[in-house]
């Protein structure tokens, strides 16, 4: 005897039974519960591009715009809003639901470059874009302290050796970090500089002048050819003290003549701070949100 067999024999049983199926199939299809408002994730894509003392007015007509003009060309983008600060703006892109988020990414690469050409040139770094929503929650939290290294360095390490790692782990869509990375701060003494006639923007330009890092050139022998290596990038705030900013009367004006050169990070009014039980110390945070 198999399970078929009174199937078979019983013709009238089965189709009551598959009637009876049906018949309670449709009645419950119609009493499924169906939410008005769904929690749907939407593939969302966000657009940051840094311009630093750019206003806002300047950053929404020379930055937003020609990305959204580039935006609106992608097949599937339903909703593009931008929000223009000093020296910064974010482009949130929502796209359709049959949209892949990895497709959309292709598309908003190919965006960018082609906007790139109506961007300001002086542009510090390309615009970048992340596969998150900014109004996602983070949904795990993790706090980097050090009793020996100091902040700067504390969140380059939190940032390139941790926050890196965790992006790779799958359904990890983004690791934000908290804090601020190291930069070298210059303090100038306003009645020095209008004394030796200097103004904020020579400082500034000796600055971007002294401390890069250009190919030098080649030294050629009769046999041996020689590479010449010039270590222009200052990493530290005791370096830019000789700095020289110009030649006044046959002397040199150097960074210690105007003020001081320090050790700080690029943002020094943030500050965060690990407070629990036993330790209280300053760190760097690591919010991890969850891919949509």
């Amino acid at each position: 005897m198999n399970i078929s067999e009174p199937f078979i024999k019983r013709p009238v049983m089965t189709t009551l039974v598959m009637i009876a199926i049906l018949i309670f199939g449709i009645v419950s299809y119609n009493l499924l519960p169906v939410s008005d408002l769904p929690n749907v994730d939407y593939p969302t894509i966000e657009v940051s591009v840094n311009y630093p003392g750019a206003t806002p007015e300047t950053m929404a007509n020379n930055c937003a715009v020609p990305l959204e003009k580039q935006f609106m060309t992608i097949n599937g983008v339903q909703v593009i809003s931008s929000t223009n600060s000093t020296g910064s703006t974010e482009i949130v892109l929502q796209f359709a639901l049959d949209k892949t988020l990895d497709s959309a990414s292709t598309d908003v690469s190919a965006a960018i470059n082609q906007a790139l050409p109506n961007l300001p040139a002086n542009l510090p770094n390309n615009p970048t874009y992340s596969k998150v929503n900014p109004s996602a929650t983070p949904i795990f939290y993790l706090a980097i302290t050090s009793q020996t290294m100091e902040l700067g360095a504390l969140y380059d390490y939190a940032s390139t050796f941790l926050g890196q790692r965790l992006s790779m782990i799958e359904g990890v869509s983004q690791v934000q970090t908290y804090g601020s990375p190291y930069s070298p701060r210059i303090q100038v003494n306003p009645e020095v500089l209008a004394a030796m006639n200097l103004g904020l923007d020579e400082v500034g330009s000796a600055l971007q002048s002294g401390t890069v890092n250009l190919p030098t050139g080649t030294l050629f022998g009769k046999k041996n050819e020689f590479t010449i290596q010039v270590d222009g990038q200052l990493m530290k705030g005791k370096n830019y003290q000789n700095l020289v900013l110009k030649t006044q009367k046959g002397a040199l004006v150097k960074i210690s003549q105007i003020g001081k050169a320090i050790d700080s990070t690029e943002n020094d009014k943030l500050f965060i701070q690990y407070n629990s039980f036993k330790e209280n110390a300053p760190c760097v945070v690591l919010a991890i949100k969850r891919q949509a």
